[in-house]
This record gives structure tokens, C-alpha cells and sequence, in this order.
């Protein structure tokens, strides 16, 4: 009898604490004014649909949040949960904001790295207007006082040319939060030659930069790669939201959980444990689905009457804190394991002292 109640209880409890794994560096790919059937299966993008996707974990049905356009109003929003009210896409002098409730604030006060990296930007001022092929409304960051106005020594050290993130990369001098914009050629907002094809142009871009992404150390140690668009050309989607991970399911997995931006900035402030839940990001679900996922399993009593864990989905390499409780509120480490793949099995001699346990897992950051 009290097998059957064990095992009732372990399968209820099967989630480890928190939703995300250790992610330790994350790079965010904003890209432009498309739908997601505008790429998926696309003859116009096949580095996307025939490597990308097959390694990747991806989302069916990601949006912008409801009626939210232009481009300028979902930049803002990916920073912020919201977007102030802004509808438009004038530049910093008319739409800036005072307001420190953004992630780059909380990352900030964390002391949490971040830097955001923008084509055709020069580096040595705070870009708050059009140069290039560069557009404010694509770089979130100068919208905001604090990381700008006064402290321009600052902003021009967070605001780095595109350039510098190939150098960045191979020297691992890489920030924790990583945030990436292309040119309006680049990301897909302008028909450019010689491809003079938006989608095309993308996936070329794509072809280039994301190896050099996959290529580094950073990502190797549990970095997490991002790839979404900033908003639908019509309606408002679904757009697409790509995950490349060591942690992801990966293998071209999808899903079709309904995801909108404040997903992702849900994402990034569990990612990087800062709070509060910033506007929208309180309310949403956040990407942890992408993720592998810890999954406790028994097979049972031994002979003695200690109770089998079986514990799959974990991070090859991490060390992993198994704890059980009688009643949700105490927690005991009952093993600490340090796995080489990505599952392990214990055993909980004390389960013979209890009528139930509940068990979890810890992975250390």
C-alpha cells in the first residue's frame, strides 16, 4: 500500500524547482515585420528551415502583444513589459522615459553584465538618431534616461557596434544579456540588394552571424540563443521565436503555447532571477517549455523498503540537489550529484520512515 501512495505523490511532484535551467549567457536576435509562414518552409530561407530549426526549439503560435504597432512600441515592450503608452516611432528626444522598471535597470542594479549590439553604429556616441542603416527604434536602450542623458559614458559602453561581437566572442569577454539588431538590410525591414528579397536577406544574415554565435564558449557553457521578430506585418502573428540551446529539447521541437513578448521578458528576468515582474511579464507564461525538462521517476521499492528515484532531463556536467519533504514546507537534501549525463538514479532510504514524500531537484547555477 504505502508504494502505491509513494508513487501517486513522486508522479504529482514531478516538476524541480524553477522552470528554466541554468542558462548563463543569453543572446536575443531582434529581427523585423514578419510572419512566421513568411519563413517557415520558406525556399527563401533555407539556413533557417534546414539547420536552424532542425537543432532548434521553436513556437508555433509566439505573438506581438495584441494591436501593439509599429516597431518602436514592441522594442520597448521587450524591455520594459510595456510600452508606455508610445504608438509611434519618434525618436529618443520625443519618446524617451524616465521610468528605471526595465530589465537593463534591474540587471543593473544586480550587477548583472549586459551590453546590446546594434549594425552601423559608430560606438563612440549614445546613437539617439538615424545613421546608416541604423534606427533608434530598433535599439530599446536609448529610450531610457538612466542609461542615457548624463551618464553618456555608460551608454556608449552598453550601445557597441555589431562588429565588436565576433571580438567579443572569441575572447569571452561577453556579457551575461546579450541584445542584437541588425541594420534595416539586415533584419529584414527593407528590400535590399542584391537579394532584393526581405526573407532571403534575413537568412543570409542568419548564415553568417549565428555560426559565429554557435562557435564560442559562451554559448558552449549553457548560453541560450534567441531569434524572434518584432512584430506581424499584418495583424499580429504569430511571429516566429527560435531557441538554440545546450539546455533546449532542441531536435526540432515545437510548440503551440500561446507566447507573447512578455514571455520572453518573463523569460529573461527568471533567467537572471531580477524582479519585480516588470508591466505585462506578470501576467504571461513564460519559455520554459523550450527548455529540457527534470523529470522524476520510480520504479519503486527495494527489498528493504527504500523507494527508486529516477531522475532524467538534467544538465550533463551540473552538480543536482535532490530534496524531499512530507509536507511541502521542509525540504531535506536527501543526495547531491554531480551527473556526466543527462540522468541519474538514488535511492531514499528514509521514504521507510514516512507514509508519503514529495520529491524535487535543484540544479546549481
Amino acid at each position: 500500500m504505502i508504494c502505491a501512495v509513494l508513487t501517486a505523490l513522486l508522479l504529482a511532484a514531478t516538476a524541480h524547482a524553477g522552470n528554466l535551467p541554468p542558462v548563463q549567457t543569453v543572446f536575443v536576435i531582434l529581427l523585423e515585420n514578419h510572419n512566421w509562414s513568411d519563413f517557415k518552409g520558406s525556399a527563401e530561407a533555407p539556413y533557417l528551415n534546414g539547420t536552424l530549426l532542425p537543432m532548434a526549439s521553436h513556437c508555433e503560435q509566439y505573438y506581438n502583444p495584441p494591436g501593439l504597432h509599429p516597431s518602436e512600441p514592441n522594442y520597448l515592450w521587450l524591455e520594459a513589459g510595456t510600452n508606455f503608452g508610445i504608438l509611434n516611432d519618434n525618436d529618443p528626444a520625443y519618446n524617451h522615459q524616465n521610468s528605471t522598471n526595465h530589465l537593463a535597470a534591474q540587471l543593473r542594479l544586480a550587477g548583472i553584465s549586459w551590453k546590446t549590439y546594434q549594425e552601423d553604429i559608430t560606438g563612440t556616441v549614445v546613437p539617439l538618431t538615424a545613421v546608416n542603416g541604423y534606427v533608434p527604434r530598433h535599439d530599446p536602450f536609448v529610450f531610457f534616461d538612466d542609461l542615457t542623458g548624463t551618464n553618456d559614458a555608460y551608454g556608449i559602453a552598453h550601445n557597441r557596434p555589431g562588429t565588436e561581437l565576433a571580438g567579443d566572442l572569441s575572447n569571452n569577454t561577453l556579457a551575461r544579456y546579450n541584445f542584437i539588431s541588425p541594420n534595416l538590410c539586415d533584419d529584414g525591414h527593407n528590400v535590399c540588394a542584391p537579394q532584393t528579397n526581405s526573407v532571403r536577406q534575413v537568412d543570409d544574415w542568419l548564415a553568417g552571424e549565428v555560426p559565429i554565435i554557435l562557435n564560442s564558449a559562451a554559448y558552449a557553457n549553457n548560453g541560450a540563443l534567441f531569434i524572434t521578430w518584432d512584430e506581424s506585418e499584418t495583424s499580429d502573428g504569430p511571429i516566429g521565436m527560435i531557441l538554440i540551446s545546450p539546455l533546449a529539447r532542441g531536435g526540432g521541437y515545437a510548440n503551440s503555447i500561446y507566447y507573447t513578448h512578455s514571455s520572453l521578458v518573463r523569460t529573461m528576468q527568471e533567467i537572471f532571477n531580477v524582479s519585480p515582474w516588470l508591466g505585462d511579464a506578470a501576467n504571461a507564461t513564460d519559455l520554459s517549455d523550450l527548455f529540457r525538462q527534470i523529470a522524476i521517476s520510480s520504479n519503486g521499492m527495494t527489498t528493504n523498503g527504500a523507494f527508486c528515484l529516477n531522475i532524467t532531463g538534467v544538465v550533463p556536467g551540473t552538480t543536482n540537489y535532490v530534496e524531499a519533504s512530507t509536507n511541502l514546507t521542509v525540504w531535506n537534501t536527501i543526495s547531491t550529484n554531480w551527473s556526466s549525463s543527462n540522468s541519474f538514479s538514488i535511492v531514499d532510504s528514509m521514504a521507510t520512515n514516512h507514509q508519503w514524500q514529495f520529491y524535487r531537484v535543484w540544479q546549481a547555477q
